[in-house]
């Protein structure tokens, strides 16, 4: 449907999603939240416009009101198709007209707003210019957990979103990787994903040789050789919901070296893992696979942090890095991807999602851990 995302959630999923959002803002001190389309719109209310511009389209959620979403009148038919409408009113305006008078009306004029990181920077000048009293805070700062505890049916999407990842695995590994470039196993990566039911592609990272020390090479004209080290990283949306999983290839027979690194690796990441349990603060998880590559003395070779969030974005809220004092929550979900980078020669990085359960973690991605030899 035009201006939606599918039909996965009921209109009473997303009036309960604001609900919560507006009664979050009041309890961090904020006197509302404006939401940019994006991520965080889609999770509150289902709507996507057709094509993101310079007019304004904002949802003003405030403790206390309904939820209004301000919209060009030439996108409101779509937005009134939205899986989450019924619980929104919807405030036009027409060309001509200004956007920002029309959303001031609706705010405190002296309040702190928490406003979604992707809004336009004209859009929040625009609003600052119309309330020059108010101010704002990134949602990421002012609420960074709102969409981090997934529910039974999002947890659901996610799982399938990891089990087409896995299954993009099991058929990558069959195809020949000597004497092709990393772009043209990108390609495949990336069909596979689309074949297993993947509506968007987010990345295929396609790391041989010494491009494996790189995390975040992606994919280059590299011809992958005999002898080679290949790190695959790929994932994006299905239905909605992100998927990011991490395997570490070799291409023919694998030195002493090379195995011992990766089962370095390996270990880390069954730690990182294993430390997975409520009330767990985040940095725990970062630290539990950390200290398994540093004792094995490549703790420098490890420049990245453990694991990120991820949901109706790849990215997103909680982070396992040391400092992140976040207590873990049943239902949050995110990456345990501890790596070791040496330069000019190759990498080796290992990636599952994880969700908290009741009494520990469910990884949600299950293909072997143990090293992979391709043709």
């Amino acid at each position: 449907m035009t201006g939606s995302t599918p039909a996965l959630f009921t209109a009473a999923d997303y009036a309960a999603r604001m609900e919560r959002a507006a009664r979050s803002a009041a309890d961090a001190g904020l006197a509302g939240l404006l939401v940019a389309p994006g991520p965080d719109m889609v999770w509150l209310t289902g709507y996507t416009p057709t094509a993101v511009t310079e007019r304004l389209t904002v949802l003003v959620l405030t403790p206390g009101q309904d939820p209004v979403l301000v919209v060009p009148t030439l996108e409101a038919p779509d937005a009134e198709h939205a899986a989450g409408a019924s619980g929104l009113t919807l405030r036009d305006w027409t060309d001509g007209k200004d956007p920002y008078a029309v959303t001031a009306a609706l705010l405190d004029g002296r309040g702190r707003f928490g406003i979604s990181d992707n809004t336009w920077a004209m859009h929040l000048l625009g609003l600052q210019r119309a309330l020059p009293d108010t101010s704002y805070a990134s949602l990421t700062d002012a609420l960074p957990m709102l969409r981090a505890v997934k529910d039974a049916a999002e947890l659901e999407l996610l799982a399938a979103a990891a089990a087409a990842a896995d299954a993009t695995f099991e058929e990558i590994r069959k195809v020949p990787f000597a004497g092709r470039r990393e772009s043209d196993v990108g390609h495949d990566l990336a069909g596979l994903l689309r074949r297993f039911g993947h509506s968007q592609v987010d990345f295929t990272i396609v790391g041989s040789g010494p491009n494996g020390a790189n995390p975040h090479h992606e994919v280059g004209d590299r011809v992958i050789r005999r002898g080679d080290m290949v790190v695959l990283d790929f994932g994006g949306l299905k239905d909605g919901y992100g998927s990011d999983t991490t395997r570490t290839v070799h291409v023919g027979e694998p030195t002493e070296e090379e195995r011992r690194v990766h089962d370095i690796v390996r270990e880390a990441q069954e730690a990182g893992c294993q430390a997975v349990r409520p009330g767990v603060a985040c940095q725990e998880v970062d630290r539990a696979a950390r200290a398994v590559i540093t004792g094995a003395g490549y703790g420098a070779y490890f420049i990245h942090r453990t694991g990120h969030g991820i949901g109706v974005t790849t990215h997103e809220p909680p982070y396992m890095i040391e400092g992140e004092e976040q207590p873990l929550v049943p239902g949050m979900c995110f990456s345990v991807e501890p790596g070791i980078y040496l330069p000019g020669r190759f990498g080796v990085r290992i990636e599952d999602i994880v969700t908290v359960t009741e009494d520990g973690g469910r990884r949600l991605n299950n293909t072997t851990r143990d090293m992979v030899i391709v043709d």
